[in-house]
């Protein structure tokens, strides 16, 4: 991708409206015919006889989610204007890809919180949490099968072995205080928007659409996706823990490279290199750590220069969405991608 600095990502501003707002409750009232039937799907397909296979993915999955990315597949379908309900079981399929790989992260990252709640592997064990997440990843593969689709089944399994290769690198990169912003692009590319972008995708093969428009949608969602990962990031150094579900923070104790580090790190490396070195090479942490930190993210401008680059995505989302005739979803969806960049949560 041309994403390796700042300027590369500026897109013309002037190809897209200035409409659009920081809104998603027009989507979320779109799409809630369409969620009932699929959260009722998420719950009946989420059934075990082994008790704890409910009970532990229930504690994720009824957390209060934003469910983003089955609101993008239900979307995408509606907006090519979709006659059959395929789309229903793929949304379902999105959420259960979703929520293993959180469950699977969790243990990796040794999160202790998770959608404001106690990470489920402090509560069931490690062990518990990854093979329920296992078993999601099967129930997701059964509901792509009964769509009868072989493209949207090779849409979001690929989608799937990209997310693990994409948290793969990320854990090998972690502690790397010479990660480049394009390396950075490649892993949330990877780790986070190839969701969004299978997820918007294949709604809209569901539909039948057009070549144009599935592409004109993976193309948005990838580019969502990218937004909301940076903002993600960006929130976790001016975050609460109360909005973010989760404890600020966490990828400076993690020692994970996001661009709001990588930025900092690159503005101040001689004059705080031995901070950097201390603290995210070695991983020799502090009281105050954090502080600091934060306090040379501000004055670098590092999370400005995120921002910028958080809002060149989001404006290439909407750009995408240009192929297609004005109305209730495409606005919908527009304003989906500003809300990715203006959202504190």
């Amino acid at each position: 991708m041309d994403s390796a600095n700042i300027d590369t990502v500026r897109p013309a501003l002037e190809a897209v409206q200035d409409t659009a707002k920081a809104d998603v409750r027009a989507l979320v009232s779109l799409c809630d015919p369409d969620m009932a039937d699929i959260n009722a799907l998420i719950t009946e397909r989420m059934q075990s006889e082994v008790a704890v296979i409910p009970a532990l993915a229930a504690h994720l999955i009824a957390a209060g989610g934003k469910r983003l990315r089955p609101l993008l597949c239900v979307a995408a379908a509606r907006l090519c204007g979709t006659t059959n309900t395929h789309h229903h079981n793929l949304s379902a399929a999105v959420e259960f890809i979703h929520t293993a790989t959180l469950l699977h992260d969790d243990v990796v990252d040794s999160s202790q919180l998770r959608r404001g709640k106690v990470a489920a592997h402090l509560i069931w064990g490690a062990p518990s949490s990854v093979l329920v997440g296992d078993f999601l990843f099967a129930r997701a593969f059964e509901l792509m099968v009964e769509t009868g689709s072989l493209r949207a089944l090779d849409i979001l399994s690929k989608a799937s072995a990209v997310i693990t290769q994409g948290e793969v690198l990320q854990l090998m990169k972690a502690f790397d205080l010479n990660l480049s912003q394009a390396d950075y692009i490649e892993i949330i590319s990877s780790k986070t928007a190839a969701l969004f972008a299978a997820a918007s995708e294949s709604g809209a093969v569901a539909s039948g659409a057009p070549e144009e428009k599935i592409a004109a949608l993976r193309n948005y969602g990838m580019n969502l996706g990218l937004a909301f990962q940076i903002q993600d990031d960006i929130l976790d150094y001016q975050g609460a823990a109360a909005d973010l579900g989760k404890n600020a923070g966490d990828d400076f104790a993690e020692g994970k490279s996001t661009l709001p580090l990588i930025l900092a790190m690159q503005a101040t490396r001689a004059s705080d290199a031995a901070f950097w070195e201390r603290t995210i090479a070695r991983r020799e942490q502090k009281d105050g750590d954090f502080s600091h930190a934060q306090a040379l993210m501000v004055s670098s401008g590092a999370l400005a220069d995120a921002r910028e680059v958080a809002c060149a995505y989001a404006d290439r989302a909407r750009a995408a969405l240009g192929i297609f005739e004005p109305g209730p979803w495409r606005n919908a969806l527009e304003n989906l991608a500003v809300y990715s960049v203006e959202r504190q949560t």
